[in-house]
């Protein structure tokens, strides 16, 4: 086996294992493969071996992965912090967007998505952490949002996102985990996703309800950020 086709059984073995202990259903976990910064050599080895789900950060480095790798059927989620003038291409090239954390956002990818397209899958990034650095909004803004951006007509609210504080510490990464799952309960929408847990602490969020784990590291190497990012 290739080193990709190794990492992925290894990653699935953990997600099954984690699944087992928390008592759930593998199946209900989707494995996200993270390829931001990685060529779409390795994405079609990882496709070869099952992974059809591939997170990207970068909008132009996304849209020439795209053209390349348009003979095979892939499933595109965008994860990372959206610009206003960004939204149009990722509304019409985009299954999934994890990191939408403002109103503005949400209405610019509704009103950009392309006529014939299923709705956009959209989840809110919520800064459970609190860290100035970090995209998200505030738990306390999160009801108000989720109110508005279930209502508009080409999106598909279908849940919440976090990137806690990383933190070796188990207890507090099932705490910043379980935060996120209480939002997603206090609110009164019929949503279906938690979008939580990386490389390094994906069985913490597995046991707290995680729905996509979005794996990069784990399954391709560490990143090579030697070439500026295309945005």
């Amino acid at each position: 086996m290739s080193t990709i086709a190794e990492n992925i059984a290894k990653v699935r073995t953990r997600i099954r294992e984690a699944a087992q202990a928390s008592e759930r259903d593998f199946s209900a976990i989707g494995l996200l493969a993270v390829s931001k910064t990685k060529p779409a050599t390795a994405i079609r080895e990882a496709h070869a071996c099952g992974v059809v789900d591939f997170g990207e950060n970068y909008l132009q480095e996304a849209l020439a992965k795209q053209q390349e790798l348009t003979d095979l059927p892939l499933t595109w989620h965008f994860i990372g912090p959206i610009q206003s003038n960004k939204t149009k291409p990722i509304a019409e090239h985009f299954h999934w967007v994890h990191s939408v954390d403002r109103l503005k956002i949400a209405e610019r990818l509704s009103a950009q998505r392309t006529a014939g397209l299923a709705p956009l899958n959209v989840c809110l990034q919520v800064n459970v952490s609190g860290e100035a650095s970090k995209s998200g909004c505030a738990p306390e803004e999160l009801p108000a949002l989720a109110a508005a951006v279930s209502t508009l007509p080409n999106l598909r609210l279908r849940g919440l996102m976090a990137i806690p504080e990383p933190t070796e510490d188990r207890a507090e990464q099932h705490a910043a985990f379980a935060r996120l799952r209480q939002l997603a309960h206090s609110l009164d929408l019929p949503l279906d996703t938690l979008s939580m847990g990386m490389s390094h602490d994906l069985e913490a969020a597995i046991a707290e309800g995680a729905t996509w784990v979005r794996i990069g590291t784990a399954l391709f190497g560490a990143r090579d950020y030697g070439q500026p990012a295309q945005q």
